[in-house]
């Protein structure tokens, strides 16, 4: 049985903070670390998947231990994403509640620096910034880091690449005294390496219970396709979720954007999420998401860092994803704040084969998705072409004599009777369009 946060350390104004959050019983990650963090000086390595819980892990300590009275920046917290840091800072002022005379400051990259700098004017104890914008600032002489106690570098694994161009000048700056707090969802040779290079020798590991706490709760399915029919497999199941919502991942942004296209050209109520959009349109995207304006997110492994949104009822992975870990995160970002899930991967034959592979890796069971029959899809297909004539703004431009003519054609049929005869000619459309289809192929 876990250990009350009073028996871990925590003090009371903190405990009453979660409390109010709705944060009572402490994970595994949580009872393993924040002892830790509060009476050890070494270094961590922790290893943990996302859904964990480890921004109350690092997060609830670290504001414990900052001095009041000191009014320089004592703890950096690095994330890979503008959206994941501002998911963090503002986690951090909840569970702060009760110790409004800790000041927090926001840095990331996307918006505009002279407010930050502005910001960074007055004191402030901890900062949550992206590697980037930090090197900027540093540059700027905008921040001043040689009292910092603590450096966080949380879902290391994601952002390895960006650290090997900033982590050298952030390092110059901060003093050798102080503590590395790294998390991560997988030990991976770039990880190991970054751990040897900035970390101490006498560094501690610890794990969560990495077969079952990061999986507790989603349903783990899979279907396997045929090229041709993988929108039709995807729409068919989307209906079937229609006001729910849900995020799709794909592996790359033209990806995201071709079936984006394709779900708004269906009237799914969807958006779509990647890095080359600008930050104020997926700020948008992210706000409609999170406040259920649209239901459906289409996004990249990156860009959907920082989504913590309880309400997620399903991850579809459009494309399985290249490595153990992105599937961890992506699945993730369902069955959050112990509710249930379901991470639906959509393979091609020849994709089918690795599912034991990631079964073992990650101590998790696929179970197969039945995949609908051609009929369903037909039918679901028929349905979705009637949304979008039911969706479609009347023609004002059409002339009077044009519309009279239509109606004088149409006027003796009764509802039903137009309705039918609409039906039979889309399902011939249809029909002859699979014709051609199928002619094509022969040849």
């Amino acid at each position: 049985m876990s250990k009350p946060f009073s028996d871990l350390g925590i003090n009371k104004h903190l405990q009453q903070a979660l409390a109010h959050l709705e944060i009572s019983v402490p994970t595994d990650i949580q009872e393993k670390t924040i002892p830790l963090v509060l009476n050890q000086t070494e270094d961590l390595v922790v290893v943990a998947k996302t859904g964990t819980g480890k921004t109350v892990a690092f997060g609830v300590p670290l504001l414990q231990l900052i001095d009041i009275q000191n009014p320089n920046v004592q703890v950096v917290i690095l994330a890979p994403t503008r959206e994941l840091g501002q998911q963090i800072h503002a986690n951090l002022v909840a569970y702060a509640s009760e110790n409004p005379s800790i000041s927090m400051a926001s840095v990331c990259g996307g918006i505009p620096i002279k407010p930050q700098i502005e910001r960074l004017k007055t004191p402030t104890h901890i900062v949550v910034a992206t590697p980037g914008r930090l090197v900027d600032l540093v540059k700027r002489g905008a921040i001043n880091l040689k009292q910092l106690s603590s450096l966080v570098l949380d879902e290391a694994d994601e952002m390895v690449s960006a650290l090997k161009q900033d982590l050298d000048l952030i390092i110059k700056e901060i003093p050798k005294s102080r503590r590395t707090l790294l998390f991560t969802a997988t030990l991976s040779g770039a990880i190991k390496q970054l751990v040897q290079n900035y970390m101490s020798k006498h560094v501690i590991q610890i794990e969560a219970d990495m077969k079952t706490v990061g999986h507790q709760g989603i349903d783990h399915q899979y279907v396997v396709v045929e090229p041709i029919e993988k929108l039709n497999v995807l729409m068919h199941f989307l209906s079937s979720k229609e006001g729910q919502r849900g995020i799709i991942f794909c592996k790359t942004k033209a990806a995201v954007n071709k079936l984006a296209k394709n779900l708004a050209i269906n009237k799914f109520s969807s958006g779509a999420l990647h890095g080359s959009l600008s930050q104020g349109i997926r700020d948008r995207i992210m706000g409609q998401f999170r406040e259920g304006y649209i239901d459906i997110l289409v996004a990249t492994d990156l860009a959907a860092r920082g989504i913590d949104v309880k309400e997620v009822s399903y991850v579809v992975n459009y494309h399985l994803p290249d490595t153990y870990e992105a599937y961890v995160h992506r699945s993730g970002r369902t069955a959050r704040a112990g509710a249930k899930g379901l991470s639906l991967t959509i393979l091609q034959q020849e994709e089918a084969e690795d599912i034991p592979e990631f079964e073992q890796e990650l101590g998790i069971l696929f179970n197969e998705f039945k995949k609908a029959d051609a009929q369903s899809i037909e039918e679901n297909n028929g349905l979705l072409w009637a949304k979008k004539i039911f969706k479609t703004k009347p023609n004002r431009t059409i002339s009077d004599e044009f519309r009279t003519n239509v109606n004088t054609i149409f006027h003796h049929l009764t509802k039903e009777e137009l309705i039918d005869k609409v039906l039979a000619n889309y399902l011939a459309q249809t029909s002859a369009a699979k014709s051609k289809i199928e002619a094509s192929k022969k040849k």
